[in-house]
């Protein structure tokens, strides 16, 4: 059936007997769009990017000069436009430990140098200032482990308190409201939450209140900046270069924008809301940025930039954390560029809350099981009361105390299993139903009560680190992969052959690569398993999945 009425959407499904040979624009989504769509629970990597690409990154530094800043005699700073220039911007990057891992393995180098050609790349006048419109680079490079430093003592002290703020293995309590219920899940991983917060939402109080180091560095970056510079934070560009392409997706979460941290004199303006995160690239993209401005990755300097062309940042406090290298002293920790193997390839947030669960508990010890996969490990921490008690008891008579129990899940499979077992039950609404579940046999309602311990025993964990890859952050949908064509070496050579559970391994040891020796207790963390044995408690029941990817 025809009709003579002209069409007001060209993408409007129509039944016309020949369709239109009008050409259209393509059709574009934006990843605002994905946030608030709950059509589909797929990964940001088959959206449609396109304000979030290595090429948005051109187009911002070619639209815009780079921003001089001057401090003087008075200790005041102020900000120049070159000469000619209308508006300019002050750029700045944050690039995180796992992409650096990502380079390290495809070109064959340490951790430490291919954090160095990275910087190049980003600021130095070898890289993207060489050429472009204004010749303009990034000012500052900042290594996202500072901030993730920040999320790791925050997180051990959160879940220091809900112990504490719980009165039963429900979590019911006053404190609820401020305070996640158990398990707390962590909520590092935006493909995570993507997932639950669309399909899951019962699992909603269980995360934790706290964001990411990304989050977290753009926030800081931003705050700063804009108000020891007295510019407005529009003027300030930040580039996320992160292992995972949903990534983007937090970038463009309206909470992450400066309309909750804006002064109060501007919260009642009409000003459009600014992103923490201007745009976020992957490790490909990285290199795909080189490529198009006609930069041979590899052939950058490994050496680290000037420090003359890197200027002090605004506030000297923040300088020191941000850039502990300039700043020799003796007095402060040295900040661990990565952590330990036993912390594992995400963060290290559970190696961190275990330590400080350890640490509260003078003579505990940490007890590991592994699952039917890797990628699902459970901890117990227990103490045994034969301290307290008179020498003559005999130990056989006295069991272990468990303190603190923990978890991780890392993929799409094993995240399945976990939200299926914190899943509430679903009410009886039939009538009678008490009185037939009384009059039922005993063998069924033996086996009622075991299932039921078993979907409940989630209750007694007081973390678990969820993780939407397969083999953690390292394992990145945005990483170079195994088979990527035209990545790394020309001739992949070593590449050839391999498998990317087999890549994976050499990019992991990469990220490893800058740790410092661990303890005892990391050794038993690294290990995966105690001496009792390997057996599996309700955890993963798929085999581990090999190759990045996301929920």
């Amino acid at each position: 059936m025809s009709t003579d009425f002209p069409l007001q959407n060209p993408y409007e499904v129509t039944n016309e007997d020949k369709p239109s040979t009008q050409d259209h624009a393509p059709a574009q989504i934006s990843l605002t769009d994905c946030l608030a769509c709950s059509g589909c629970v797929t990964s940001a990597e088959a959206v449609l990017v396109s304000l979030q690409s290595h090429a948005e990154v051109l187009n911002s530094l070619d639209s815009h000069p780079s921003l001089t800043l001057r401090h003087d005699v008075e200790g005041r700073w102020r900000t120049e436009l070159p000469n000619g220039a209308i508006d300019g911007k002050i750029f700045v990057a944050s690039v995180s430990p796992q992409v650096r891992a990502s380079i390290a393995a495809t070109y064959g180098l340490s951790e430490r140098s291919a954090g160095r050609i990275i910087d190049q790349l980003l600021g130095g006048s070898s890289g993207l200032a060489s050429g472009g419109r204004h010749g303009t680079g990034f000012t500052w490079i900042v290594d996202t482990n500072a901030m993730r430093d920040a999320c790791l003592v925050l997180s051990g002290d959160e879940v220091a308190a809900s112990s504490l703020s719980f009165t039963d293995t429900n979590g019911s309590s006053s404190s609820q409201s401020s305070t996640p219920k158990k398990p707390i899940l962590s909520s590092a991983c935006p493909g995570w939450i993507c997932y639950a917060e669309k399909t899951h939402p019962h699992v909603l109080p269980h995360l934790f209140r706290l964001k990411s180091p990304q989050a977290l560095t753009g926030t800081l970056l931003k705050t700063v900046l804009s108000q020891r510079l007295k510019i407005r934070p529009d003027q300030i560009w930040h580039l996320a270069v992160m292992p995972c392409f949903d990534k983007k997706l937090e970038a463009s979460r309206e909470e992450l924008t400066d309309v909750y941290w804006r002064p109060s004199s501007q919260a009642r303006e009409p000003i459009p809301p600014v992103r923490d995160v201007d745009c976020v690239i992957t490790a490909r993209e990285l290199v795909m940025l080189a490529d198009t401005r006609g930069i041979s990755f590899p052939s950058l300097p490994q050496e680290p930039l000037p420090p003359s062309t890197i200027p002090l940042f605004p506030d000297p406090i923040i300088e020191s954390y941000l850039f502990p290298y300039r700043h020799h002293n003796p007095h402060r920790r040295r900040r661990r560029r990565n952590q330990d193997p036993a912390a594992g390839p995400s963060g290290g947030y559970l190696h961190h809350v275990l330590h400080a669960q350890l640490a509260l508990h003078p003579n505990s010890a940490l007890h590991t099981i592994r699952g039917r996969n890797a990628d699902v490990v459970e901890y117990t921490i227990t103490r045994s009361p034969t301290a307290s008690l008179p020498p003559q008891t005999p130990s056989s008579d006295v069991s272990d105390e468990t303190i603190f129990r923990a978890a991780r899940y890392y993929g799409s499979r094993n995240i399945t299993n976990l939200v299926r077992k914190l899943k509430p039950p679903k009410p009886r609404r039939l009538p009678g139903a008490a009185a037939m579940r009384a009059s039922a046999s005993s063998t069924a309602s033996k086996t009622r009560s075991v299932a039921g311990a078993n979907n409940s025993g989630l209750a007694e964990y007081g973390y678990i680190e969820v993780m939407a890859c397969p083999g953690g952050c390292t394992n990145g949908g945005g990483q170079i992969k195994v088979d990527d064509v035209g990545l790394g070496d020309p001739s992949r050579e070593g590449r050839k052959g391999m498998s990317q559970k087999e890549w994976l391994g050499k990019v992991d040891e990469a990220y490893f690569s800058m740790s410092d020796s661990g303890s005892d207790t990391d050794a038993s963390l690294s290990q995966g398993i105690d001496a009792e044995g390997d057996t599996a408690m309700g955890v993963g029941e798929e085999d581990e999945e090999e190759g990045g990817g996301d929920i």
